[in-house]
């Protein structure tokens, strides 16, 4: 109380010295004046408690914050920075409907919808005085999802050799299973023309099955029809029982290790270039049939023909142009590149099955014969899917880069898009879904598939 007294007369301006030590004498022996003091005390008391919650709700209504921005049909959530303001609390925020987003623990979670920005009104109240609330504008701001700045136009189903925009598939593949999906890019899409990619996938005679795959020249003008006639063609070549049987003859003698060895390849792959020499030659027939020049067909192949035996599997490959065929040994630690990749040599060119000049020497580099005893995935690709997921050609061979692969397609991606290899039975749905993901300046036609 002396305290408090010595600061009212000071107020008044008289200062300490023996005088008024004498005055605050006298005056603490009153008890009047000890009620009054005591009933000042409790009122700078009241005054100060008052005055902390205002002082404190005011210091939130007048702080900034930056509120991080949302994306489109992402995933989001932004916590508030309470931990400056331990007395406030935040009672809700209104305004996040409009974008499909709520308010919990402090948190705006939840996945919006559209583009725009919100103003929101944020509710809140001190804790010594809850009844009291008030409110402190904001604004949200949700990006655009860059897809939906791509448009989507249906390519012409009245023009020549028009073909589904998307296509996906799956099956059986000898005693393993395959999915295949194959998706028009965002460039043609959003400009309404055709996919160029193709496939195929047929179950052969004598337990043996073919896998194909085509990328069109996006610079041909009948890209689209070159590489549906490149796959068809090639399976269409093995499906002839005399061309198996003797492909199978030659094989057993490779599996049975018997003498010559060496010349039994050799046959094998005499077999597997008459079927790409007729697959140029349909594609020629077909560009002098429709009056168009051979370049308007211009496209990759790569193929797959496996057959399983008692003791493995062989693998009979080829590959023209920039799309990979990569084999993933049983325990995943382990990948190998089955085909020849035309990439660098060319100075980022590439080769294609309509192109005369691969049927030279060097030709038989293009096929491989390759045992195995078992594997976990066979994988053929365009570039629409490697160029984003792998970025170089080198990390194809790269088995940690194909666990990241792995794991994107099960999940681990911005969509969370998930290719479930265990519970297929919409497996060719979800591989659709998944190719719809997003990178940056890669919107190429996309066509994977994978035995599995």
């Amino acid at each position: 109380m002396e305290s408090t007294i010595r600061q009212i007369l000071k107020n008044h301006n008289i200062y300490d010295g023996k005088i008024t030590d004498k005055v605050v004498s006298k005056l603490l022996t009153q008890t009047e004046i000890q009620n009054s003091l005591q009933q000042i005390i409790e009122a700078q008391k009241k005054i100060m408690h008052e005055a902390i919650i205002y002082k404190e709700r005011e210091e939130f209504a007048d702080a900034f914050f930056p509120i991080i921005n949302a994306n489109s049909k992402k995933k989001y959530e932004f916590v508030f920075p309470m931990e400056q303001f331990p007395n406030i609390r935040i009672k809700d925020v209104s305004g996040l409907d409009l974008a499909g987003l709520s308010f919990e623990e402090n948190a705006i979670k939840g996945i919006p919808s559209e583009s725009d920005t919100y103003d929101l009104k944020i509710e809140f109240f001190h804790v010594h005085d809850q009844e009291n609330v008030e409110f402190k504008k904001a604004q949200l701001f949700v990006n655009a999802d860059p897809k939906d700045l791509w448009k989507n136009i249906p390519s012409d189903e009245e023009a020549p050799f028009h073909k589904a925009d998307e296509v996906k598939f799956k099956g059986n593949f000898s005693d393993k299973k395959i999915v295949v999906a194959s998706k028009r890019g965002r460039s043609h899409a959003h400009e309404g023309k055709f996919r160029d990619d193709d496939f195929a996938v047929d179950e052969l005679s004598d337990s043996w099955n073919i896998v194909s795959v085509s990328d069109g020249a996006g610079s041909a003008q009948l890209a689209r029809y070159g590489s549906e006639l490149a796959t068809q063609s090639i399976n269409d070549y093995f499906k002839n029982k005399e061309v198996l049987a003797e492909l199978n003859f030659h094989v057993d003698k490779i599996f049975n290790n018997e003498k010559n060895v060496s010349e039994a390849k050799q046959e094998v792959i005499k077999i597997l270039y008459q079927g790409v020499s007729n697959t140029f030659k349909t594609l020629s027939e077909k560009a002098e049939e429709h009056f168009v020049s051979l370049k308007d067909f211009h496209s990759t192949l790569i193929f797959a023909l496996l057959k399983k035996f008692d003791s493995g599997y062989i693998i009979l490959s080829f590959g023209v142009g920039d799309c990979p065929i990569n084999l993933i040994n049983e325990d995943f630690s382990d990948v190998k590149l089955l085909n020849t990749m035309d990439v660098g040599e060319f100075g980022g060119g590439t080769r294609f099955i309509t192109m005369n000049e691969i049927f030279d020497d060097s030709i038989s580099s293009r096929f491989r014969i390759t045992l195995t005893k078992d594997f976990s995935k066979l994988v053929l690709m365009t570039d629409g899917i490697y160029d984003p997921k792998f970025i170089t050609e080198n990390k194809l061979e790269d088995i940690e880069s194909w666990k990241v692969f792995f794991e994107d397609l099960n999940g681990k991606n911005d969509d969370e898009a998930k290719v479930d290899f265990q519970n297929d039975e919409t497996i060719d749905e979800q591989l659709l879904s998944w190719m719809d993901f997003w990178s940056k300046g890669n919107h190429d036609d996309r066509t994977l598939a994978v035995i599995y």
